[in-house]
């Protein structure tokens, strides 16, 4: 581990209250400061984790004259993060942002150049692919264990009733990387092309804020130098299902799929035997059917990684600062995020210290936003089929 300390700076710590403990915790990080409109909120933080009044902020514009924050964390409500993410890195600062990386195509380019102008790290904070089912299904692949990938397909499931008002009627896919996420990172190709498709209608006051009528929205993308296709799908409003944030991988050897209840565990399925031996052997016997190989499916548990991580915040992997008395919507509803926030936290911080591109840099969270974003136009424009920019070129 090197020796070099960082100055973080969290900004909306409704959510963001999460990671100051990581942060404070992490070996590699010197201190924390805070920023939050809502003084109440901050002054509670404040005292829980005995953060000094002078890192105590109410905006970014003032958290950015303290010269010695090296590194600023967004937790914002969706449409301030890229003009978030802009002013920290052309004020001199590492940059990591939650989900999206922003509301439009335009905004996702003027993040990039932000990035390159100011010659720091931007890190899209997507929690899915640091979750421990990410990492197990991610070391199957690796190891050959799931044979050719085959197909994958991926939902964000969530009923949004109740949260802050800037989500109502929010398009379902114009938030698509707690989804899509692990899909793109398991084969790591660039999306190409998405054809999207609305289903369903909610109330009429949900439409008058983004204009989509839409209860459900579902997309297949295409992936560049891969006949592997992505099925995508998401509902925010007006469906009856619980909270899940799911991703199934089929492989020609085994298949991953996503457990349906929050009380159960998920699913591997095996394919047994050589199939193409098989087809000689019936040949050589005209007596003999097949009608499929045999398939064991078996209920599996899936390890924590704690141990990837310095052992200081290891065990935020299965403990979070929210509980019974301290909720938070997404962790009541979530689950916690798979124990994730430590590996990407941890990742966003050895990044700046290490001075090397993060592993969700400002390219993949381009890729993984737009993905949405077109599949969200496309089903507004009746499935037409879109192309996905080629965010690439400009790195």
């Amino acid at each position: 581990m090197q020796e070099k300390k960082i100055k973080v700076g969290i900004v909306g710590i409704s959510f963001g209250m999460e990671f100051v403990p990581i942060y404070q915790r992490h070996p590699n990080v010197e201190s924390v400061a805070v920023a939050d409109y809502n003084r109440s909120l901050l002054a509670t933080c404040a005292e829980k984790f005995h953060i000094p009044a002078e890192d105590c902020y109410t905006n970014l514009d003032d958290m950015l004259k303290d010269t010695s924050i090296d590194a600023i964390h967004i937790c914002t409500p969706p449409a301030s993060h890229a003009e978030l993410s802009i002013k920290a890195l052309n004020a001199g600062r590492h940059c990591g942002c939650t989900i999206p990386m922003g509301m439009s195509i335009d905004e996702l380019y003027e993040v990039i150049e932000a990035r390159k102008k100011s010659g720091k790290n931007y890190m899209f904070l997507e929690t899915t692919v640091f979750g421990r089912e990410f990492f197990y299904v991610q070391e199957l692949y690796k190891k050959g264990e799931l044979g050719k990938l085959q197909y994958m397909t991926c939902a964000h499931y969530q009923d949004m009733e109740g949260w802050p008002e800037y989500w109502e009627g929010f398009p379902p896919l114009m938030h698509p990387t707690h989804a899509v996420g692990p899909c793109l990172m398991m084969l790591d190709k660039k999306p190409v092309s998405v054809y999207g498709i609305g289903s369903g209608r909610v109330r009429d006051a949900l439409k008058e804020k983004y204009q989509c009528p839409f209860a459900f929205e579902s997309a297949f993308i295409n992936l560049e130098d891969s006949d592997v296709t992505i099925e995508m799908e998401r509902f925010l409003y007006e469906v009856a299902r619980s909270y899940q944030e799911c991703f199934r991988v089929y492989g020609s050897k085994k298949s991953f799929e996503w457990q349906q209840l929050s009380d159960e565990d998920p699913v591997l399925y095996e394919r047994t035997g050589d199939i193409q031996q098989d087809m000689i052997d019936i040949d050589g016997d005209p007596d003999r059917f097949a009608r499929g190989g045999e398939i064991i499916e078996r209920r599996i548990k899936v390890p924590d990684y704690g141990y990837r991580l310095p052992e200081e915040i290891a065990f935020f992997t299965t403990e979070t600062v929210y509980n019974d008395e301290n909720e938070h919507l997404s962790f009541k509803q979530g689950g916690g995020h798979g124990g994730s926030h430590p590996h990407m936290i941890h990742e966003f911080i050895m990044s700046i210290v290490e001075d090397r591109k993060p592993l969700i840099d400002d390219i993949k969270g381009a890729y993984w936003t737009a993905t949405g974003i077109c599949a969200h136009l496309s089903a507004m424009e009746g499935g037409k089929k879109m192309p996905i920019p080629d965010f690439a070129k400009l790195d």
